[in-house]
């Protein structure tokens, strides 16, 4: 049975620990003002989102203060899947995994506030941190390298996810394949698409405080409900994607087609939703409800092009992932210029002018990966097996 299985419990983990690692994050966000600007701990109900938008698939714009502990907790955990997460239910326990990392910015968005007005700031870190040893003891007791060496796995289980996962690991050593992978053009576009799309989410939640403010005086930063509901909606899209595309695949569904679908949902929905606000701008409520659906819509791609590196290199996945998120970081640094300089030059049409270049720039990366994207394992990444004469 799937749900009382040892691998959802790992995933279950997983979450918790994707839960932490972003509540962390998000904590030095939420309880910055107080920090620099009193000596007491003051009432912060700023729920403002800045430093947080690529947590919905993986990455931070305030590198420095996240890289670190982010980078090798996302690459090691694929480096986890990739012995325990058999082809045809990859994507639903990604989904679980991952969509820790969105109920963490819900919760310390929604709670940070609460928390540090009841009891100051310093409370906030102590109740994530305490959360954080919890998971800790749990990740020591629960979590195993592959399924051969927990002990507790029923023999069935062990046997269906070595037998899934046969001629995708291997654990004798080869080469490493670095020049094949720059020529890859299946690699490529997930790179590509993957910085396109973080463009967009690195947007959505660095801009659209100041996007409201801007339209309609309206300070959204001092809204808790309102800053975390994007997020809210955006992990059970998370969870929801994942089924989705096992659904499908259990439908006979091609795998590349699946990964294509779900990463059209995430790209292309939320991009038409951003491009559509200018018209939109008489109704507040519609407004609104536009910016949590595009936000809501972007964890699909969690199906699609974040985990697409698993089925085209499982091997190497682990270094992969890790790459392709540095590449995709860049957009962290490339959107604050981009936009500012659009805003400054053009103050009455610049949101107009960004939004429809975040189209353009998601609709490249698109169309580059609907032509190149695969999902077969590629000969570079295949195990290689010595035949004797």
């Amino acid at each position: 049975p799937r749900l009382c299985s040892t691998r959802y419990r790992v995933a279950l983990v997983t979450h918790f620990a994707n839960f932490i690692l972003m509540a962390h994050s998000c904590a030095i966000n939420i309880t910055m003002v107080a920090m620099v600007n009193s000596t007491e701990p003051q009432p912060q109900l700023n729920s403002s989102t800045e430093g947080l938008p690529d947590d919905l698939l993986g990455g931070p714009p305030e590198v420095s203060q996240k890289l670190p502990a982010k980078g090798t907790g996302y690459g090691g955990q694929f480096a986890l899947w990739q012995r325990w997460a058999p082809p045809h239910e990859r994507s639903t326990l990604c989904g679980i995994s991952l969509t820790g990392m969105i109920l963490g910015i819900f919760t310390v968005t929604l709670m940070g506030g609460i928390i540090s007005q009841a009891l100051g700031w310093p409370f906030v870190f102590y109740i994530f941190g305490g959360l954080g040893c919890v998971c800790c003891f749990l990740w020591f007791i629960c979590i195993y390298d592959d399924p051969g060496s927990h002990p507790r796995i029923s023999i069935p289980e062990r046997e269906y996810i070595l037998s899934a996962l046969d001629h995708q690991v291997s654990s004798e050593k080869q080469s490493f394949p670095a020049k094949a992978m720059l020529r890859s053009l299946p690699l490529w576009s997930i790179c590509f698409c993957s910085f396109c799309h973080q463009c967009l989410v690195n947007m959505f939640v660095m801009y659209t405080p100041t996007y409201i403010s801007f339209v309609y005086k309206v300070n959204i930063r001092d809204n808790g409900l309102l800053s975390s509901l994007p997020f809210l909606v955006a992990w059970f899209v998370g969870i929801l994607g994942g089924q989705m595309a096992d659904f499908l695949l259990a439908k006979n569904f091609r795998l590349v087609t699946v990964r294509k679908i779900a990463t059209v949902l995430g790209n292309l929905l939320p991009s038409v939703l951003i491009v559509a606000l200018p018209y939109v701008s008489s109704s507040y409520i519609t407004t609104i409800t536009f910016l949590t659906l595009s936000c809501g819509l972007a964890p699909f791609c969690q199906a699609g092009i974040y985990i697409n590196i698993l089925d085209i290199a499982p091997r190497f996945a682990s270094f992969l992932m890790g790459a392709s998120r540095g590449l995709a970081h860049m957009a962290a640094v490339l959107v604050p210029i981009v936009c500012g300089l659009l805003l400054t030059q053009d103050p009455e049409f610049g949101w107009r002018n960004i939004f429809f270049l975040l189209f353009a720039v998601n609709l490249l990366g698109l169309v580059s990966y609907l032509i190149f994207g695969r999902a077969d394992v590629q000969e570079w990444a295949k195990e290689k097996k010595l035949t004797r004469l």
